[in-house]
């Protein structure tokens, strides 16, 4: 629990404090090279490597930075079929539906949507052969699920967040 909700007995989330220029600068680096170095991050939005420090930290404890990832080719890491599923769910089940699709293996992304269909969930599976028995022994399976649709990728394009 935060230290503001301690003071006040509350167990609301505190709001993340507000982000500048730089902070604004400091995320677009990170996504870009996660990897880049602390020295490096205050060079390029020209800060003390200490201000460049705290701000990370700052930003990682207010959750705006979630963790740092490698952007991973799909296929060259055998996991070469990809594709779309939309998923329509019984009323007032998506916190159930989300936790049991976060442990399925090769799912990406998982959203709340609006229109035609609930969830639109991305997954990478090694073919084709196991996309099918993910979406019809796993994802069928979930009782809350009342149908889907997969969509396959025949090719995708992660956009650089610069």
């Amino acid at each position: 629990m935060a230290a503001e909700q301690m003071a006040t007995g509350e167990n609301r989330p505190v709001p993340p404090r507000p982000l500048d220029q730089i902070d604004h600068d400091i995320l677009r680096i990170l996504q870009t090279d996660g990897r880049a170095s602390i020295r490096s991050v205050a060079d390029r939005v020209h800060v003390s490597r200490a201000n460049a420090y705290a701000r990370i930290n700052r930003l990682v404890e207010d959750r705006v930075i979630q963790g740092f990832t490698a952007r991973v080719d799909h296929e060259r890491a055998g996991q070469g079929a990809a594709a779309y599923i939309t998923l329509k769910i019984v009323q007032n089940s998506w916190r159930t539906v989300r936790e049991q699709l976060k442990e399925l293996p090769g799912a990406a992304h998982i959203a709340l949507v609006s229109g035609d269909f609930d969830v639109l969930l991305l997954v990478h599976t090694p073919d084709n052969r196991a996309l099918r028995e993910l979406v019809l022994t796993r994802i069928q399976s979930i009782p809350e699920v009342l149908s889907t649709r997969t969509l396959l990728v025949f090719e995708e394009t992660d956009l650089d967040p610069a």
